[in-house]
């Protein structure tokens, strides 16, 4: 897949590619339904087929002062929608601009002069151009002017029901309480965070837990406690991956006033700073707390790491994320 930036110049063989536009933090099972649709397109005319995203999130460069919870930052986006079999993945630039630009000249711009997309496909609701006053049906008006087709998916939910479709807020607000079956279920997959190991302060190595620490963009809010998470080096393909007690909080027992994700690696010792890892988030074992002495905290995380030791073992048997693409990859570690 190939990661187009705004100074990049677009390839000859990727222009007049299936387009698929959003946002898509979380690439939940509502993005999915829309890339497949792009896909199967692009697989019947015999066309490449890609996404046009966005970056930074548009609520960053509103409202800079107030800053969101992203699923999945820009390389984990990318990642993931490279997963899926995209050509490329278009990311524009956020700026005065781009929001400045009308719906038309957005249209003009980007779609019809530098990728001559020939079809379009948008979410119901997708806004876009100045004061987002661009929506699906403007999309389908300018693709007729314009030559390029417009197919805009519908709202995708669980069979039966009504009320709640698959969207990046609900999964905000089920990590926000640490309901991670909730967020699995709607990503279609384990949410995974992806970052570089950098050092930390040593605490973890004095009592006996080594982690490894991983920064995570401003906004992050998942719920503060401890986690069964397997961790994969981005530089490993295939079904490796070791098991490990993930932490999110700003440790309370030391009161150091800052917030960490921390991962203890269970059964493993070796070096990986600085290499770039992929945290999937499998079960919330228990919420953080204080503890009255470093004895008392390091009696809790051995049993901690049994506990998520059990819970990694349960998950194992669990195939009800294989009817999505990405929970597939994610089980045979291809993400």
């Amino acid at each position: 897949m190939r990661l187009i930036t705004a100074r990049d110049t677009v390839r000859p063989d990727l222009k007049g590619a299936i387009v698929a536009i959003g946002n898509f933090d979380g690439v939940h099972r509502g993005h999915q339904k829309l890339l497949e649709v792009a896909k199967a397109r692009a697989e019947v005319e015999g066309r490449p087929w890609g996404v046009v995203t966005f970056e930074p999130h548009p609520r960053t460069f509103f409202k800079p002062s107030e800053p969101v919870f992203r699923l999945t930052p820009g390389p984990l986006k990318a990642r993931l929608i490279g997963a899926l079999g995209a050509s490329f993945v278009a990311v524009l630039d956020f700026d005065h601009g781009l929001s400045s630009l009308s719906p038309a000249d957005f249209v003009r711009q980007h779609l019809v002069e530098r990728l001559a997309a020939s079809h379009v496909v948008t979410g119901y609701d997708f806004h876009f151009g100045r004061g987002r006053t661009g929506n699906p049906a403007t999309m389908a008006t300018l693709g007729e002017a314009h030559g390029f087709g417009v197919t805009i998916v519908d709202q995708v939910r669980d069979e039966g029901d009504i009320h709640s479709p698959f969207s990046s807020s609900s999964i905000r607000r089920a990590l926000h309480h640490g309901h991670i079956a909730d967020a699995s279920h709607e990503l279609g997959y384990h949410w995974t965070v992806m970052g570089k190991v950098v050092s930390g302060d040593r605490r973890g190595r004095e009592i006996g837990f080594p982690t490894l620490n991983i920064v995570l963009d401003p906004g992050a809010e998942p719920f503060r406690g401890i986690y069964a998470v397997k961790v994969r080096d981005t530089a490993i393909r295939g079904g490796v991956f070791w098991p490990g007690a993930g932490y999110f909080g700003d440790r309370p027992t030391f009161g150091t006033g800052g917030t960490f994700v921390e991962v203890y690696l269970i059964g493993f010792s070796g070096d990986l700073y600085d290499r770039t890892l992929l945290i999937e988030f499998v079960d919330l074992i228990r919420p953080d707390q204080r503890f009255s002495s470093i004895a008392e905290l390091t009696e809790q995380m051995r049993k901690d790491c049994l506990e998520v030791t059990a819970k990694l073992e349960r998950h194992a048997a669990d195939v009800s994320l294989d009817s999505s693409p990405l929970g597939r990859l994610q089980r045979a570690g291809q993400l």
